[in-house]
């Protein structure tokens, strides 16, 4: 089995699959709602976006959607990407790997202060 390019999944990735749940978004909105999901501690400049949206798009993650197809999607000039069910399963995975991960730094005792 080929490997694949998304494997292990980047961070950058891995935020901009969770910044595509619930919505569909343009480049411009994707980095916005990264850097709100992680309280700025994590901003895609437009060459991280954009070759990972490449990536994901190749792999069949995200798909491009027809901004005409959705009234609400207002901007006609804009590339509009939208999670698909491959994408979802990935994300619900990497989070569970996350999860897991905690678990063993927690148990390790290696938190102080707040994230106890």
């Amino acid at each position: 089995m080929p490997k694949r390019k998304l494997d292990p999944l980047p961070s950058a990735a891995f935020h901009i699959l969770l910044s595509l749940v619930g919505e569909d978004l343009h480049g411009y909105g994707i980095m916005r709602q990264v850097a709100e999901q992680t309280g700025g501690r994590m901003r895609l400049g437009p060459g991280t976006l954009y070759s990972s949206i490449q990536s994901l798009l190749e792999e069949g993650l995200i798909e491009e959607v027809d901004p005409c197809a959705d009234k609400k999607l207002r901007d006609e000039r804009r590339r509009y990407y939208r999670l698909t069910t491959p994408g979802r399963q990935l994300a619900r995975a990497e989070a569970d790997r996350l999860a897991d991960l905690l678990r063993v730094a927690r148990a390790k005792k290696i938190f102080r202060g707040e994230y106890v």
